[in-house]
């Protein structure tokens, strides 16, 4: 019994033993737990997390930033018909500008050209100076009379006509070209008259009726290239000017940068053949029995210098109609040219002209429409100008 009684004992004890380690073990276990999980577990670091605070702030701020700009844009008034206007006008500014340029690059090389052909002749100006207005009195080789005749009536003569330059800022000169034997008889003639008068502009162009429009695109080519003029006037060698009131009429268009002054007439296209003023290229306007556009008689015109300029530069390609005035104004049919009717510029000759100046309505200029010009006019232009003409003191009395 005492042997049995034992054995219980000592097996009572090794299990309390058994519990206690049991426990042991476990809490020993579960702290080195710990102690493993805190080693392999680390904390980021407070860099890091700022590092990433920084950047999301960053981030919230850009948007934030980008959706405020897109607030302020759209709250902004929207003036486009403004900015339009604005680059409209700009455009044009520089058109003009441009424009300016291209013409007097034209002008420059005209002026070269004239040089490299032999230059100008000496009683032309070399340096240039401002004119009011140039008059080319469009003459032929028969014509001595008929210049003789405007010499001696309504254009200026020795110191007057170099007075009348110099302050009034006119010119005047007999325009014509050369024969078709250059250097013959006919070229010395003239040669001889400009030495005695030096009032002619000479062109490079052969003489001939049939070539009156290449011979005006030559005039104003020619003389836009030796003077600066705010106008350039052609008339015929038959035709009475009073020269004070034709210089009042310009200057009262000096707003208008490309003028085209003179009576504007729409006569018929004659397409029979063997009539005068037979148009060959009556096709180009329409129908049997149409009148022409709207173009200025081509008895006295006068162009602005914007206008000459451009003959000047296009001069190469500008088409020439049978008949000199309408090749004129087909020239500037394209052109945003301001055409200007003054009736003025075409009267007749006395009675009419004389009714018109007494009236206190002085005509620039008079000449007979039946003759296209004055009628026998070395004849009779002394008298047309002795009832028709404004006074001797008139000219040196305007102011332009």
């Amino acid at each position: 019994m005492t042997r049995g009684s034992g054995g219980g004992d000592e097996l009572l004890f090794r299990g309390t033993i058994s519990r206690k380690w049991t426990s042991l073990l476990c809490l020993s276990s579960f702290f080195v737990g710990l102690i493993f999980t805190n080693r392999m577990w680390t904390v980021p670091e407070s860099k890091e997390i700022i590092r990433r605070s920084a950047l999301e702030l960053d981030k919230m701020n850009l948007v934030s930033s980008s959706d405020c700009a897109l607030k302020s844009i759209n709250n902004e008034p929207k003036d486009y018909v403004g900015q339009v206007q604005r680059t409209e006008d700009a455009i044009q500014t520089l058109d003009k500008t441009i424009s300016n340029l291209e013409m007097e690059l034209a002008s420059a090389k005209a002026t070269q050209d004239s040089i490299l052909n032999g230059g100008v002749p000496s009683s032309e100006p070399a340096a240039k100076r401002k004119y009011f207005m140039v008059i080319g009195i469009n003459t032929a080789f028969s014509s001595r009379k008929r210049r003789d005749s405007v010499r001696a009536t309504w254009m200026p003569q020795g110191e007057k006509r170099r007075k009348m330059e110099e302050e009034k800022g006119i010119i005047i000169r007999f325009v014509i070209g050369h024969s078709a034997t250059s250097g013959g008889i006919l070229d010395r003639a003239i040669d001889a008259e400009d030495r005695e008068h030096g009032d002619f502009l000479r062109l490079d162009h052969v003489e001939g009726y049939l070539e009156l429009a290449a011979k005006t695109k030559s005039y104003f080519a020619k003389a836009v290239s030796t003077w600066d003029a705010e106008y350039f006037v052609k008339v015929d060698d038959d035709v009475h000017v009073n020269i004070a009131t034709l210089g009042g009429i310009l200057a009262r268009h000096r707003s208008k940068p490309r003028a085209y002054i003179g009576c504007m007439k729409s006569g018929p296209v004659l397409a029979q053949e063997g009539v005068k003023y037979h148009e060959p290229e009556y096709w180009k306007f329409g129908e049997w029995g149409n009148k022409y556009f709207r173009h200025a008689s081509g008895q006295l015109y006068a162009i602005s210098k914007d206008l000459a300029s451009y003959i000047s530069i296009n001069q190469h390609v500008l088409h020439k109609y049978a008949n000199e005035d309408v090749s004129i104004g087909a020239w500037f049919i394209g052109v945003d040219a301001e055409h200007v009717d003054d009736r003025r510029l075409c009267c007749g000759t006395h009675p009419d002209c004389e009714r018109k100046a007494q009236a206190g309505n002085v005509c620039a200029a008079s000449f007979d429409w039946s003759c296209s010009g004055i009628c026998k006019s070395a004849d009779r232009i002394k008298e047309v100008h002795r009832r028709c003409g404004e006074s001797a003191n008139t000219i040196w009395n305007a102011t332009f």
